[in-house]
């Protein structure tokens, strides 16, 4: 895979190895916040220290003789302690814009990995009502790891599991009945709007069965929420039903197959889980001492069930109230003889809105179909993985329409948009969009610009290894305003040829750049605005 900056850091590495007889430790290459220490810096004399028995300054004059020979550095500078600042070439900056424009928009993927299939489920909420805000915040980033961990090498298989058994079900059954006919709901019901739509939809008789009021009304009620999903360019690859565990003989198998491992005992008239043994809180209940089965023996059922399809590892997105599910779904992983560090399970913190567009709506009674009709679907995507999925998330809906640069979404949008603007112009006036040129040196913004877009392939990697979509949308609002900043200092259809050459590349690697990142998060990149 192509990656500039790694290139880069293997070079310096191996720099110093030939001073160390081989042991280097973390060369800890960072870029300056101040552009007048380098191009990247090291505190690598300093990690060297004890190991050499020298001072760190004498090592860093050592490495500066070293590393100066290396064809990538312009100039090393020893600073303070014993820092090295590094200054790269001009011919770096050529061929790092040469090879990120030869990959395209492969730059920064991986290979796939051999056996590495990954399963996500998300969102799974139960078939009862529409998708809330906090579904909303679950299928956004459900759906960027998945996009991730696709980009990152990995097979990936997207699920939603919905629940079609027991009480809640037959309670919704009641109350698209009773929403239907005109009766009250039962208590513990569903009143909301879209119960009496989904009733409206049935082609039932007044005095059908319950089954078929229940079994329909939840066909009915999953299209929604498809329909919903889609709209904000979430789709699945299976939709699982509970209902299905139970019929199929899946959860009688799993909690025999937990019997066989030794984890199964009965008390006090129930059939239990030995949790405990793997770090649960407490042993669970599978099988009540009336004969029915818990919530839980159907979970045992679905681990066993991920794992069998072949999934080498099963990733679950749940919200805050679900926190004591991680170590229970390991635990049980656990008991059926399977690898307990092969289930993770991702937890999000709540979502909320401010802002006047909902009116007096707030919070999490703002559905998933409302806040797209609000804001758009590019702004709730782009808001809902803005923030690390364990942080508490509020939306700003005023902001999240403000076509101005305030607008984070406006703002790198518009960055993609003025590239393409740029090159179409080029385009129009019969100038050469292809090549970096060979003899133009490059100035700041331009050696800035690049830089950042040298970070990709660190960024989506990191990204997709911690779970964490936000640090893709951190990088294209950064890169947004290196782009912004380098079209505001320089003119980039130039009369010199070479400087022009190089101009248009940096132009076309952002637009693609924005173009790869914006995909992850599922946002668009728009040509014009």
């Amino acid at each position: 895979m192509i990656d500039p900056v790694a290139d880069l850091h293997a070079a310096l590495t191996s720099a110093v190895a030939g001073l160390t007889g081989g042991e280097v430790p973390d060369l800890a290459l960072e870029r300056p916040a101040n552009p007048e220490h380098g191009d990247y810096a090291t505190s690598v004399a300093m990690r060297l220290a004890p190991l050499l028995g020298k001072s760190p300054r004498d090592i860093a004059q050592e490495l500066a003789g070293v590393v100066e020979g290396l064809p990538t550095i312009a100039s090393v500078e020893i600073a303070g302690p014993g820092f090295l600042n590094l200054r790269l070439s001009h011919d770096w900056y050529r061929s790092t814009l040469t090879e990120m424009l030869a990959a395209g928009s492969e730059f920064g993927r991986h290979d796939r990995i051999a056996g590495a299939e990954t399963l996500v489920e998300f969102v799974s909420a139960n078939p009862t009502g529409d998708l809330t805000i906090g579904s909303a915040r679950n299928a956004a980033y459900g759906d960027c790891v998945s996009r991730l961990l696709d980009f990152a090498g990995q097979k990936v298989t997207r699920e939603y599991y919905f629940n079609d058994a027991g009480n809640q079900i037959t309670l919704f059954g009641q109350s698209v009945r009773a929403r239907r006919l005109g009766e009250e709901i039962p208590e513990g019901g569903y009143p909301g709007d879209e119960i009496l739509e989904v009733a409206n939809a049935l082609d039932l008789a007044d005095d059908a069965p319950l089954d078929d009021w229940t079994a329909r009304g939840v066909a009915v009620m999953i299209d929604r929420i498809r329909t919903g999903l889609e709209r904000m360019r979430v789709t699945f690859d299976l939709w699982t039903s509970e209902q299905t565990l139970h019929s199929s003989g899946a959860v009688t198998a799993a909690i025999e197959r937990a019997r066989s491992e030794g984890h199964v005992f009965e008390q006090d008239g129930a059939t239990w889980l030995r949790t405990t043994t793997f770090g649960d809180d407490k042993d669970r209940v599978l099988l009540k001492a009336d004969g029915e089965t818990t919530y839980f023996a159907a979970d045992l059922a679905y681990i066993d069930l991920k794992f069998k399809r072949g999934a080498t590892r099963a990733i679950y997105v749940l919200g805050a109230d679900h926190h004591g599910y991680i170590q229970r779904l390991k635990a049980g992983a656990a008991c059926l003889g399977l690898d307990a560090d092969a289930v993770e399970v991702l937890i999000y913190q709540l979502v909320t809105v401010s802002g006047e567009r909902m009116g007096k709506r707030r919070g999490n009674v703002i559905t998933l179909n409302e806040l797209a009709e609000a804001i758009g679907v590019d702004a709730a995507r782009y808001f809902l993985v803005e923030r690390s999925h364990d942080q508490m998330l509020d939306i700003d809906l005023d902001l999240a329409v403000e076509n101005s640069s305030k607008n984070p979404v406006y703002y790198v949008q518009y960055a993609h948009a003025r590239c393409q603007s740029i090159l179409r112009k080029a385009v129009e006036e019969g100038l050469a969009v292809e090549g970096v040129g060979s003899s133009h040196v490059p100035e700041g913004p331009e050696m800035t610009l690049v830089r950042r877009l040298a970070e990709w392939p660190d960024v989506v990697a990191t990204a997709a290894e911690l779970r964490a979509p936000h640090r893709i949308v951190t990088w294209v609002h950064e890169l947004a305003a290196d782009f912004h900043a380098f079209h505001h200092d320089l003119y980039v259809l130039h009369e010199d040829a070479d400087t022009r050459a190089f101009r248009l590349s940096a132009v076309r690697a952002t637009g693609e750049a924005l173009t790869r990142a914006l995909g992850l998060i599922g946002v668009e990149a728009p040509d014009r605005m």
